[in-house]
């Protein structure tokens, strides 16, 4: 009965991270939006809200990246989404062209205030290319 229970159990988002791009190891500064828009739009489903404040307070206490209020602004943009059956978080370059992300993961309760695992998985990655810069 044990083993049904286990594998009926959602997984944890702890996936194979991908590899973080190089190309962002010396950014600073960090815009957090949702895909449908930023913090303050109105029309922003309430868990898309959530999210942006749950990675914004989760970089914060981090404390390597400063973030900003303007995209222009930013050496990265993170955009997510938050939706009941998975969370998503992808970095694009903020100096560069917006039509593609450089790294993103996926994972159910990924984004949810006080706990991040999406937010941990992107800073061991940009660690990860800290260290070897």
């Amino acid at each position: 009965m044990t083993a049904i229970s286990a594998l009926a159990a959602p997984k944890p988002t702890t996936a194979t991270v991908p590899a973080f791009p190089g190309t962002l190891a010396n950014a600073r500064y960090v815009y957090v939006a949702s895909y449908d828009g930023d913090q303050f739009d109105q029309n922003l489903l309430p868990d898309d809200r959530e999210a942006i404040g749950a990675v914004q307070d989760a970089i914060q206490k981090w404390g390597k990246l400063t973030l900003v209020y303007r995209p222009s602004e930013a050496d990265i943009i993170i955009l997510v989404t938050s939706r009941p059956s998975e969370d998503v978080m992808a970095v694009f370059d903020g100096h560069g062209s917006r039509g593609n992300y450089l790294w993103r993961v996926m994972g159910r309760g990924g984004l949810q205030s006080g706990e991040t695992p999406l937010v941990t998985q992107f800073e061991k990655g940009f660690d990860s290319v800290q260290k070897h810069k």
